[in-house]
């Protein structure tokens, strides 16, 4: 419960900053940041990485698994 009411605090503190706010450029770059959130990741990456995506939905739908550990050793140095 603090945890959000931290929060509610802290945009509380930011819409007051917000409506003082007289520099258009710190305006525009708050307005940039919304617009990003507001994009679907999908969106933002490459055709392979979307095809890479799609093959692994269509090979656990189908069943097409490996175990953890033979997925852990495959990617152990990435982890």
């Amino acid at each position: 419960m603090r945890n959000e009411m931290d929060i509610q605090s802290k945009k509380i503190e930011l819409i007051q900053w917000l409506s003082t706010l007289d520099d258009i450029s710190v305006i525009e770059k708050v307005i940039s940041l919304r617009q990003q959130q507001n994009k679907d990741w999908w969106d933002t990456i490459s055709e392979n990485e979307k095809k890479s995506i799609e093959k692994g939905i269509n090979d656990s739908e189908n069943g097409n698994l490996l175990p953890h550990t033979k997925a852990q050793k495959l990617y152990e140095k990435w982890l």
